[in-house]
């Protein structure tokens, strides 16, 4: 099975307001299919590691290769949106965009053509008739419950056909029956297209639905 991500001896020290290791050599290893979750207490790390590992933060120590490249200052923009997708608790939504327009957004920011009828722009519609939504795609998002909310940002993060995906608590923000579609449309759309997945969690019943799941703790993986 190829390896999409692979993690090694990763450490994470705080120095200000005052010293703080919040991660102590983790090293994590995640192929292709692959669904992960990583749990832990609150303020252990999590979003950190999550941060770390989909290269939106440095580690202090450690390397860190994504689809066999490692992530440099040239790199990392191209890598973020042509090999990663992101969910977040809080949705970061464009408010005044819409539904379409906000899973079109990592293809207009890959310059790729999304007028009507090519690739991008089919495919766009393609994952908003998957999560549901194909009576909201004009809708603003502001105008959205939660639930649409995170159904778009799934969406949105399967947009540019990524290798892997990391979602941060996508069901915080949700009661358990929405929590239940939104695990249920996480899960199936990675497994339908054979993506690696890895889920930051404090949801039990999300974790046992995952191939692997971690528990952090002290800074460790166990």
């Amino acid at each position: 099975m190829k390896k999409i991500l692979s993690a090694k001896n990763i450490s994470k020290l705080y120095t200000s307001p005052i010293k703080v290791q919040v991660l102590s050599d983790i090293s994590l290893d995640v192929h292709q299919g692959e669904t992960v979750a990583i749990t832990g207490k609150s303020g252990e790390g999590k979003s950190t590691l999550l941060h770390i590992l989909g290269t939106l933060e440095k580690a202090t120590a450690g390397t860190l290769e994504i689809c066999e490249k490692e992530p440099t200052s040239k790199n990392v923009s191209y890598l973020r949106n042509s090999s990663i997708g992101f969910i977040f608790q809080s949705f970061n939504l464009l408010e005044n965009y819409t539904v379409l327009e906000n899973v079109l957004m990592p293809a207009k920011i890959g310059r790729l053509d999304t007028s009507p009828k090519s690739p991008a722009y089919l495919r766009a519609y393609e994952l908003i008739e998957e999560v549901g939504l194909s009576e909201r795609a004009n809708f603003p998002a502001k105008l959205l419950s939660g639930g649409e909310k995170q159904r778009a940002a799934i969406a949105r993060a399967f947009c540019n056909d990524p290798e892997i995906i990391f979602a941060d608590e996508p069901s915080g923000n949700l009661d358990h029956a929405h929590s239940c579609i939104i695990h249920a449309l996480l899960l199936g759309s990675a497994k339908k297209r054979n993506k690696a997945l890895i889920i930051v969690t404090h949801d039990k019943e999300l974790a046992t639905l995952c191939d692997t799941t971690y528990h952090l703790m002290d800074g460790k993986l166990q």
